[in-house]
């Protein structure tokens, strides 16, 4: 039943002989398909993530359908599944708390089913990196297709970004400058089309890496989810991956260490999310390329900032779509020599080539590499010091400058949520000096690395004027925020790092052009502290969140389970009297 080809792995279920190959073909053609579809094809599963419980994500069953004629005019047989949907915008704790969840789905249902190949339709943050690190431990040939961001927000005569502006707003009102009304309004007006957030928060960057990184066609991280170059987009992956099947293209090929060192740098060129850091690492993990949090500093150092967009900028994704998009500032670092040109992606050929042609369209949202929106040495900084031994991150082009060196006195809250009830508080004994310490939002310790760590400033201090504080905590920070805040303090106070040991009063220093940050206390003085220090009771002792407590690696390792390292691959156990096969087994 093949075409000449060699036998593919669905064969190992719609070519089998006996009683095993009837059930298999004869239960799928209870959907209507005929008999010629068995014929050796590859078969293409399209993973979809579409949930009106994660609005990023809405729309991709009608993504899914412009894939599907892409895969039948390419010969293959398309295959829709569905899987969870990874929404920041709802889920609690954090989406982050289940984003390995769902790389665990996104791996068992590839592994699980007759596939050859496989199209990725993601589009909130979290979906995206799961999806890859699903992908990526199976290693079929894989394409990915982000959702798109939204239109660009109107409110008042302006351009808002989603995220960026709920931060602005919130203090606006908090200081007195905004009605509860006029803000109630907003929210309608910066959500106005289907799609992801349309500021360079994580959803918007992840779509960046994953074209970076070669396995989302080029040009295809930044049309709008509502034009119809989205679905021409889809629709072309569908052909893509019939072809990547025939040219055995897996991710192992694709995802190497120059295709991270390429993502470290895009990243940094585009201002895009630190959370890239974190599902990057978790990514790399996946298919064995060692990323130290030292690389997304070392790497990142020689790279301008291009792109004027929000939060860093000014501008929205719908702007940097029709100034040209990735390509244009790939073909910009390319030419700079500043990326791997000759890296592989999922179209076979080289980035530098995919991007030869590209070009910027104007010079106010994409600019040159000799003339940049930021200078080199503005993007993410990895700081080290007693503080964070195994690291912290603060994205300096969304920080203050005045505050990148920075002495203050700190003010500790063990939650975010313990911050929150005391910030409205007229008596609350801050200043603009003082350095807000917010610990228990790790990994484990939350447990799920929230993304809390941009908690708005005391009100008094808003209505004083102040726009900018330093904030040091072992969470994240939503790629739409902005502010002096340090990310990412590992090891996390849950598990005993010197977060934990921080008390009111004590003196923090913070020096982000010599990549420091230290507590200024004496090492006697911590030692007894360590040795009274408690570990918090679990929170959970059954279900998932169990398991990712007890499994969970800190943030300099990504936060993937520890279980879940390295390429898996596509090889399932067979019944040995169902399946009769010139393979005899599944691969």
């Amino acid at each position: 039943m093949t075409d000449g080809h060699v036998a593919r792995r669905s064969q190992a279920w719609f070519g089998a002989a006996g009683r095993g190959g009837m059930l298999y073909r004869s239960w799928m053609r209870n959907q209507g398909f005929g008999p010629e579809v068995f014929d050796g094809r590859p078969v293409i599963g399209i993973a979809v993530s579409a949930s009106e419980l994660a609005p990023c994500n809405a729309h991709l069953t009608r993504v899914a359908e412009a894939v599907k004629r892409g895969v039948w005019q390419a010969g293959g047989f398309p295959l829709e599944f569905p899987t969870m949907a990874t929404g920041e915008t709802l889920m609690r704790p954090t989406a982050m708390l289940y984003r390995n969840l769902m790389a665990m789905e996104v791996e068992e249902l590839i592994r699980a089913n007759p596939l050859d190949g496989v199209v990725l339709l993601s589009g909130c943050d979290k979906t995206t990196p799961a999806m890859l690190m699903g992908a990526a431990s199976v290693d079929l040939p894989a394409v990915m297709v982000t959702g798109g961001p939204m239109l660009n927000g109107k409110f008042q005569g302006r351009d808002v970004g989603s995220g960026t502006a709920v931060w602005q707003m919130e203090a606006e009102v908090k200081a007195g400058r905004m009605t509860e009304e006029e803000c109630f309004f907003a929210e309608g007006c910066m959500a106005r089309s289907n799609g992801h957030c349309m500021t360079m928060g994580t959803a918007s960057t992840m779509a960046c890496m994953a074209e970076t990184l070669g396995m989302q066609l080029p040009g295809s991280a930044t049309w709008p989810a509502v034009d119809m170059r989205r679905y021409e987009t889809g629709q072309a992956a569908g052909r893509r991956i019939v072809d990547m099947v025939e040219e055995d293209l897996r991710p192992s090929r694709i995802l190497t260490r120059e295709a991270f060192e390429n993502a470290i740098r895009t990243n940094a060129a585009i201002g895009g999310s630190t959370n890239a850091i974190i599902h990057l690492t978790a990514l790399a993990g996946r298919v064995g390329v060692r990323l130290d949090t030292e690389d997304f500093d070392r790497l990142a150092r020689d790279i301008p900032t291009l792109l004027n967009l929000m939060p860093s900028g000014r501008y929205l994704m719908e702007d940097f779509c029709y100034a040209g998009g990735l390509p244009a500032v790939h073909h910009e670092l390319v030419r700079a020599g500043l990326l791997h040109g000759e890296q592989l992606t999922v179209t076979g050929r080289s980035i530098a080539e995919n991007v030869a042609d590209a070009e910027r369209i104007g010079d106010e949202v994409i600019t040159g590499v000799l003339d940049p929106f930021q200078p080199a040495g503005t993007g993410t900084a990895v700081l080290r010091g007693n503080l964070c031994p195994d690291g912290a991150v603060i994205k300096q082009s969304a920080a203050s400058p005045h505050l990148l060196t920075h002495t203050g006195t700190a003010r500790v809250f063990d939650s975010p949520e313990a911050y929150h009830a005391v910030c409205d508080d007229p008596d609350l004994d801050v200043d603009e000096h003082t350095v807000l310490v917010i610990r228990g939002a790790g990994p484990k310790g939350y447990p799920g690395m929230p993304e809390v760590s941009n908690v708005p400033l005391p009100t008094k201090l808003l209505k004083a004027g102040v726009t900018d504080m330093v904030r040091i905590c072992d969470g994240r920070m939503s790629g739409t925020g902005y502010g002096t805040v340090v990310l990412h303090v590992a090891p996390e106070a849950a598990v005993g790092g010197p977060l934990a040991l921080v008390r009111d009063g004590d003196t923090i220093t913070l020096d982000v052009p010599e990549r420091s940050l230290r507590l200024e206390v004496d090492e006697d003085e911590l030692a007894r502290r360590r040795a009274d220090w408690k570990a918090p009771a679990p929170q959970h002792t059954s279900g998932y969140a169990w398991l990712y407590t007890q499994h969970v690696e800190g943030a300099d390792r990504g936060a993937d389970f520890d279980f879940l390292r390295g390429c898996q691959g596509a090889w399932v156990t067979t019944i040995n009297d169902m399946i009769n096969t010139t393979e005899g087994t599944a691969r």
